[in-house]
């Protein structure tokens, strides 16, 4: 709709003139004599200056918070303005979000750390431009070449905002649309599902008329908006978790928090392959060297109170507040464990460098206060980790400004348990029938230590451990999870290899360790140490910072005197060939099918030979089958805990054979650097004799026709407790047949299989390997066939021979990802197996059947039509 002119009749105006003319003709000289007149004026009301409201008309129904940011926010419609100051413009700022609450199927529970950059404001004409700033690039102001550093790196601005009003000091605009959106943090999954992904909960669409402020607070050195976002998704059809009350109406608290950019002489310290730091990633782009990388690791800034003393307490410790939501039973655990760290620290020469301190429940202040770190304790409906403890940074310099601990209590089981966000990638290769290649990327989430603790708290239970006892391994679990956690929010990320530190025999010796730990690192993921020997039983758990820890503290946070912290690092880093100083983290783990190179850095092994400890656990697994009956049928109560304990004792399964599995194919890596002269090669591959020895390990405890026979007392205990009409819609029985064939395929075969591991394997044996392709699917056929031959066979080996076959079919018909040296061995294997077949003796129609099946399969891919 056009704006109308407005005419207005203006009757206290007169105009007056003479006209004078001359007619034509005879009037031509005749006067002509105007008589004055109302006048009609038309006057564009759109050219009109409007009246300007001044920031205090413009805020007068406002509550105002002072600090950082001032920002002001209307008492009657809740509205938010937000006041920047002229002298702030230009300036860096950083900004750091977390989630408060929400589903946890989508990680935006409580205290998780989100979107962490650099952003600055700057006004443009009659607007101020909220801008995120790239911190990913570096440029020696010495090289002609910085001149270009803006070039090619467009700026991202987030949000345009019309100045509302100004005074001689600042801008007023209007902040609903930088708070009430997902503008600094996209809450909703980035990446949307695939047609042919399996459907998954859903936000929705965010609805800003329904979304509201829960609390703005501003500090001097910190502005914190906490908003309450709803999402609409009518069309709901997953429903979600039982934390989702209302799939069509969903509400996430985020809390944004913009942070001054700190003012002290913090110097960021550089990062080193050889040690294991989270850190921020720069690239030199005015170096000419082949790594041109100044990245640098994420520490606190701590200074000595006497930088001349060997060691000094520090200006400012890293204070850790346990919150009052933790169970009163734990908390003098917890605190012991937090402090534990400063022997490390003692290394870097600080005393006292973390405090502990209990959060009383009369305390003043909110946990969610970035100025505090705190262990907090909470229960989630459905937890997607058990423990986390994340730290944010100033992504210039990788100074860390605050961290939390979040610790899960796990309903029902009255023990905390742990694990974090991983990164399970999807498994691509071999598709064999049956494979769940979810559980193969996330094998390792929420249920991996608890199973790990839970199996050993059943072996204590079934030798009728005492109360003591039991108390002891809950105790060192305990222990190590907070230091585990605490270790992350230091700047230390995973050493997945630190479990590699002490052999079979060392693993009980308490004198080794209660000196340097059972492992070499806290920041690993190791198996509990149950001793098939009671009478051998050392640590279930390491209690203490090992050496790694100690070596890498050192690293981070050991002051030097001007002109010597290069030398003075260089000379830590030469002590990585230690070998209880070895590391390797997360990019280098093989918990995925086909995912890294070394088999010693993974999660859930234990010892130098994690192969023979597998074997040891495999067998105290198979012990325990027989028992969980008898000691998990208790009066008064159903089976679920019959039916938790023995599905823990699986995941330990699982988690051996998978362990055992890496080894095949597998790659040594040393990254100790050529002036270190360690001795070793970059790359070094597993012996033959060892790769040998990890398909023997397999073919008894995996393959084998009584591989599972040790479960067969349990499979018809294994009953769901029901809960209304909560039985499943395939039926309630225990599928036995899909448990086991997740441990052969999915445990062992689609590691062993995989395209990755299979050119692997061809490619090593340029540099060292013995092992051939053909080689391994010899021993995996004859693995799988040979037991059997002139016998019946079983369920498991039926459905074992078939999937195997289908997989070398699979890799022999297959165009993109199997090299041709890995399908001529398919190939081999597949006629090797069809000769088997013409041989064998069938006793029984179930095993004529199938192996009539087989060589169907086998004659269609071989003799197609």
């Amino acid at each position: 709709m056009t704006t109308k002119p407005l005419f207005l009749l203006v009757t206290s105006l007169f105009i007056s003139a003479l006209c004078f003319g001359q007619a034509k003709g005879k009037n031509k000289d005749r006067k002509v004599t105007v008589t004055q007149v109302p006048a009609v004026i038309i006057i564009d009301s759109s050219k009109l200056k409007k009246p300007v409201l001044s920031i205090t008309d413009k805020v007068k129904s406002s509550k105002k918070s002072d600090g950082l940011f001032t920002i002001y926010q209307d008492t009657a419609t809740g509205t938010v303005q937000l006041y920047i100051k002229k002298d702030q413009l230009g300036k860096e700022y950083i900004y750091q979000s977390f989630s408060i609450n929400g589903p946890t199927s989508l990680y935006l529970n409580q205290s998780m750390h989100r979107s962490n950059f650099v952003f600055k404001v700057q006004k443009a004409f009659d607007k101020l431009e909220f801008s995120r700033v790239n911190t990913s690039f570096y440029y020696d102001p010495q090289n002609p070449v910085s001149k270009s550093k803006d070039v090619d790196k467009p700026d991202a601005i987030f949000l345009v905002e019309k100045v509302s009003a100004e005074d001689s000091t600042g801008y007023l605009i209007n902040a609903d649309n930088l708070f009430i959106s997902e503008k600094l943090d996209p809450i909703k999954p980035v990446t949307p599902p695939s047609f042919f992904s399996v459907a998954s909960f859903n936000l929705g669409s965010l609805n800003p008329s329904k979304s509201k402020y829960h609390a703005i607070k501003s500090f001097p050195q910190n502005t914190d908006v906490v908003v309450d976002l709803a999402y609409d998704n009518p069309g709901a059809y997953v429903s979600g978790g039982s934390d989702i009350t209302d799939p069509r109406y969903v509400r996430v608290t985020i809390q944004h928090s913009f942070i001054e950019m700190p003012k002290n002489d913090f110097k960021p310290r550089r990062d080193d392959p050889r040690i294991g730091y989270f850190s921020q990633q720069v690239t030199d782009q005015t170096s000419i060297s082949p790594v041109p990388y100044k990245d640098i690791i994420n520490r606190w800034n701590l200074k000595k109170k006497d930088p001349n003393a060997a060691i000094s307490e520090p200006v400012e410790p890293i204070v850790f507040w346990i919150e009052n939501t933790t169970p009163v039973e734990y908390r003098q655990a917890i605190m012991e464990a937090g402090l534990k760290w400063n022997a490390a620290f003692e290394k870097a020469g600080f005393k006292n460098a973390i405090q502990m301190k209990i959060m009383p429940d009369d305390a003043d202040w909110d946990p969610a206060d970035i100025r505090y770190n705190v262990i907090r304790w909470v229960s989630s409906a459905n937890p997607p980790y058990g423990a986390i403890g994340p730290s944010f940074v100033n992504p210039q310099t990788g100074q860390i400004l605050g961290a939390d601990i979040t610790v899960e209590w796990y309903a029902g089981s009255a023990t905390p348990i742990i694990d974090e966000l991983l990164n399970g990638g999807k498994v691509i290769g071999l598709n064999f029938p049956g494979m769940n290649t979810e559980q193969l990327a996330n094998c390792t989430l929420a249920s991996e230590l608890k199973s790990q603790l839970m199996t050993g708290m059943t072996a204590l239970e079934i030798a009728d451990a005492s109360p003591k006892e039991l108390r002891e391994m809950h105790r060192e679990f305990l222990t190590y999870l907070i230091m585990h956690e605490m270790g992350h929010t230091l700047g230390l990320n995973h050493n997945m290899k630190a479990s590699q530190m002490w052999s079979r025999k060392e693993i009980n010796n308490k004198e080794l360790t209660r000196q340097y730990g059972l492992t070499g690192s806290v920041m690993d993921y190791p198996a509990v140490n149950i001793a098939l020997d009671k009478k051998l039983q050392g640590d279930y758990y390491t209690t203490l910072a090992g050496p790694y820890d100690e070596w890498a503290i050192e690293y981070g946070y050991t002051e030097f005197k001007p002109g010597e912290e290069e030398a003075g690092l260089k000379d830590i880093l030469s002590r990585s060939t230690d070998p209880k100083l070895i590391f390797g983290n997360d990019g280098d783990d093989m918990r995925s099918p086909g995912k890294a190179i070394d088999p010693r850095v993974n999660v859930n092994d234990l010892t130098s030979d994690a192969i023979g400890y597998a074997e040891d656990r495999l067998k105290l697994v198979n012990s325990l089958m027989g028992k969980l009956v008898t000691k998990y049928s208790k009066p008064g109560q159903s089976y679920a805990e019959l039916r938790a304990r023995y599905n823990s004792l699986q995941t330990q399964r699982f988690n051996m054979i998978a362990a055992v599995s890496r080894y095949i194919g597998g790659v040594y890596v040393d990254r100790s650097f050529p002036d270190q002269k360690s001795g070793k090669k970059p790359f070094t591959p597993v012996s033959l004799a060892d790769q040998k020895r990890a398909v023997t390990i397999l073919s008894k405890y995996v393959f084998a026709p009584n591989a599972f026979a040790a479960d067969a007392p349990v499979f018809a205990y294994l009953q769901l407790q029901r809960r209304g009409f909560s039985q499943p819609q395939n039926g309630e029985d225990y599928k036995v047949t899909n448990t086991v064939l997740n441990q052969q395929l999915n445990g062992a075969l689609a590691h062993i299989m995989h395209p990755n591991t299979l050119g692997r394997i061809t490619n090593s044996r340029f540099y060292g390997n013995q092992y051939s392709t053909a080689d391994v699917m010899n021993d995996l056929t004859q693995a799988i066939f040979t037991a059997d031959l002139k016998s019946n066979v079983n369920i498991y080996r039926q459905n074992l021979q078939t999937n195997y076959v289908k997989g070398l079919i699979s890799i022999m018909e297959d165009k993109f990802q199997y090299d041709d040296i890995a399908k001529a061995a398919a190939l081999h294997s597949l006629k090797k197996i069809k000769a088997q077949l013409a041989i064998a003796v069938s006793p029984n129609e179930e095993t004529k059947a199938h192996r009539e099946s087989l060589g169907f399969l086998i004659s269609s891919a071989l003799e197609p039509k």
